[in-house]
């Protein structure tokens, strides 16, 4: 048994303090019964709707973030024996069988989520919802305005144009310039292939942000447990990911 708006936190529907809102405005059934007393405790089969559809708790599922090193391979096993995110995240002591949501290369670094909750996983990488990705790149040369215009307004791939990105010059540095990049879509290597397209080639790459889900001070190869506030955020995206299929 939860208090309802404990209840409409986990179903990913708002923050508690947003949930106790929508409360006190009348837009939360229970049983079929409007309800506006904060602290209604509600039971774990009962039939809870926000503006007429019905809500429900995510099960418990495990979601960790590990800051993928270089030479790491994006898979739970690797037939040459390369090292895995598998290896990396049992060695950090999670017991869960959890897998990778979508992938980093292996001579890319930076944020990845695992997780045993499929759902989530599925939307999270489908290209219908475009969830961001941001990415530090160091490239070759000093970036010319025109190439930046380019990348911005979206280049010509093999498969076809890409989605335009947003993109800032953090620095430039002797040969090189450091990017930041943000895109929404996930083809194969595809901030590498941009960049080629623009005659910058890659030096290295790490992806700073997944999501709501933020690299920070993570270390290499170190793993943490999502926190609350990022495991809201992503029910959240699962929410509004149903709301848009049923419309």
């Amino acid at each position: 048994m939860l208090r309802l708006q404990k209840y409409l936190a986990a179903a990913g529907v708002a923050s508690r303090r947003r949930a106790e809102e929508l409360i006190v405005a009348g837009r939360v059934r229970v049983g079929g019964r409007t309800v506006r007393e904060l602290g209604t405790s509600v039971e774990d089969d009962a039939q809870v709707e926000v503006d007429g559809r019905v809500v429900r708790p995510a099960a418990v599922h495990t979601y960790v973030v590990l800051h993928k090193p270089v030479g790491v391979m994006t898979t739970m096993r690797d037939p040459e024996g390369r090292r895995t995110v598998a290896d990396v995240v049992r060695r950090a002591g999670v017991t869960a069988r959890v897998v990778p949501v979508g992938r980093l290369d292996y001579d890319t670094s930076g944020v990845l989520l695992l997780t045993d909750d499929g759902e989530t996983a599925n939307v999270l990488t489908h290209p219908r919802f475009g969830v961001e990705k941001m990415y530090r790149a160091t490239v070759r040369g000093r970036l010319a305005p025109e190439a930046i215009e380019a990348i911005m307004r979206g280049v010509r791939l093999d498969e076809g144009r890409a989605a335009p990105a947003q993109l800032r010059v953090v620095a430039v540095r002797r040969d090189v310039s450091l990017v930041d990049i943000t895109i929404h879509e996930g083809r194969n290597r595809q901030v590498r292939r941009m960049f080629e397209v623009v005659d910058h080639p890659v030096v290295a790459l790490a992806r700073l942000r997944f999501g709501p889900i933020a690299l920070g001070e993570l270390a290499p190869g170190a793993v943490r447990p999502a926190t609350a506030r990022e495991v809201t955020a992503l029910h959240r995206i699962i929410t509004d990911a149903k709301t848009e299929a049923d419309a």
